[in-house]
């Protein structure tokens, strides 16, 4: 029943340069604490003639497009092809994929975007990883902290899972679609193929291939 919810279940590790940090993890938010190092390790052994080393701890791909208005604090790789838009704020650990795009007034913290992600209008995502060709719609959000304070707990199908972190936002399989508007609780884990409807607020782990439409109403793609 958990098993959908495993790294090597939820993503395609060749659509990302952070596979070998996440070959190492069971669950994908087991590799949250450890971005920032990977990336500074990555980041010293990326090929010159393909990128471009600015500012303190920052790769950006010569092919990527970065807007002039945008902010990024590194450690960061910016992939080749990506495209950072007007306003978009990087505020460190954030590895952003091949073809991927984080848009107007789109803010990243401790992120790994696989490729082709798409994060293209005022969105939040921290704490958080988005798996190939994931979504998120105009004004979607990864919420990170619990109100409380106390550590994020996953709640799984056959019981709550510890995780042990204060700071948790979402895990985001391959191909999910989240729709505009919707705010996904920390510890939200979406398995891959699935599809959150509008104005949704989601917590928990929602099945692969499913259509999230509210809290105990989700159907199985036919």
């Amino acid at each position: 029943m958990r098993k959908q919810y495993e790294t090597a279940e939820m993503y395609t590790l060749t659509e990302t340069l952070a596979a070998p940090l996440l070959e190492k993890t069971r669950y994908p938010w087991e590799a949250l604490p450890d971005i920032g190092a990977f990336i500074l390790k990555l980041g010293a052994t990326l090929p010159e003639e393909e990128y471009e080393k600015q500012g303190e701890n920052i790769w950006i791909a010569k092919t990527a497009k970065v807007a002039p208005t945008a902010s990024i604090t590194g450690p960061a790789i910016i992939g080749k092809n990506a495209e950072i838009r007007h306003c978009a704020f990087i505020r460190g650990n954030a590895l952003v994929g091949e073809g991927a795009v984080v848009g107007n007034s789109t803010e990243l913290k401790n992120v790994i975007l696989f490729n082709k992600v798409q994060v293209p209008h005022y969105n939040y995502v921290g704490d958080s990883i988005l798996g190939y060709r994931a979504h998120m719609g105009a004004g979607s959000i990864t919420s990170n902290v619990k109100s409380d304070k106390q550590l994020v707990k996953v709640h799984m199908p056959d019981g709550d899972l510890e995780t042990g972190l204060k700071k948790f936002g979402a895990m985001i399989g391959d191909l999910v679609e989240v729709g505009c508007g919707s705010v996904l609780n920390p510890g939200t884990v979406i398995a891959k193929e699935s599809n959150i409807y509008p104005l949704s607020s989601v917590r928990g782990c929602v099945p692969g291939g499913s259509i999230y439409k509210k809290q105990g109403e989700v159907a199985k793609k036919q």
